[in-house]
């Protein structure tokens, strides 16, 4: 992994109000002035929260992110937020193409694309998010989906300094079930031949304190991206302090 500083990122999802947010990203605070692990680290909080949260992680070393954004910079989009305001309150990252925002919002390859281009456009940098279902590796197609969504999702112009993705198998989010070391390998292993050298690939999906060590210790694995055990400062800071 030369050249390639590992990356552990939070998705808070939608959890959280002020009062629990604050205090998880206090504890963060606190963890990183007692020291930090070997990794850059990122909290992407729900949209209510940035702004505080923000204020918080300031001079801590840990960045922030978001979890969606709008391809327009603005207009009439209720509800919506652009990258450009993303930006404005702090954000460095943001998370997109996220099995959750494809399943439950219906988002296709197209308008993933089209969201990464306003990440690049605010200068952020894009998490692009690519995983297959149960059904999709049981009948041996998850190679081809998991390739399929990448070149559909990516604007032309990627490069690293813009760029990361997460493979997260749909079956592993919330479960449990985490694929085998091999499996895990040889999917970083076939997104790493598309993508440009410095590019960082995270692995998401059930990614635990019981786990990281052996996950993030694969050749191919720069980072992880983490769901429930980001909500606990003292497993999110057990995950990162796995990176060697």
């Amino acid at each position: 992994m030369a050249g390639r500083n590992k990356l552990v990122a939070g998705n808070w999802k939608m959890n959280g109000l002020r009062a629990d947010g604050l205090a998880l990203a206090r504890a963060l605070v606190r963890c990183a002035a007692a020291g930090r692990p070997r990794c850059d680290l990122l909290v992407c909080p729900p949209a209510t929260l940035l702004w505080e949260i923000g204020g918080v992680l300031a001079g801590s070393g840990i960045a922030l992110g978001g979890q969606d954004c709008h391809p327009a910079a603005g207009g009439a989009h209720t509800g919506d937020l652009s990258a450009e305001m993303l930006a404005d309150a702090g954000c460095r990252y943001v998370i997109l193409g996220h099995s959750e925002r494809r399943q439950e919002h219906g988002e296709s390859d197209a308008l993933v694309r089209a969201k990464i281009a306003a990440a690049w456009r605010a200068g952020l940098t894009a998490i692009l998010c690519v995983g297959e279902t149960r059904e999709q590796r049981a009948a041996g197609d998850a190679d081809a989906v998991v390739v399929g969504q990448l070149a559909g999702s990516l604007p032309p112009g990627a490069d690293a300094d813009r760029l990361v993705v997460a493979y997260e198998p749909v079956w592993a989010i919330g479960t449990g079930l985490v694929p085998t070391p091999e499996d895990i390998a040889a999917m970083h292993a076939g997104l790493r031949a598309r993508l440009p050298a410095a590019t960082r690939i995270l692995y998401g999906g059930s990614v635990n304190p019981g786990n990281a060590a052996a996950i993030l210790a694969l050749p191919e694995v720069d980072g992880a991206l983490v769901g429930g055990a980001s909500l606990k400062a003292d497993q999110f800071w057990a995950i990162a302090a796995c990176c060697g």
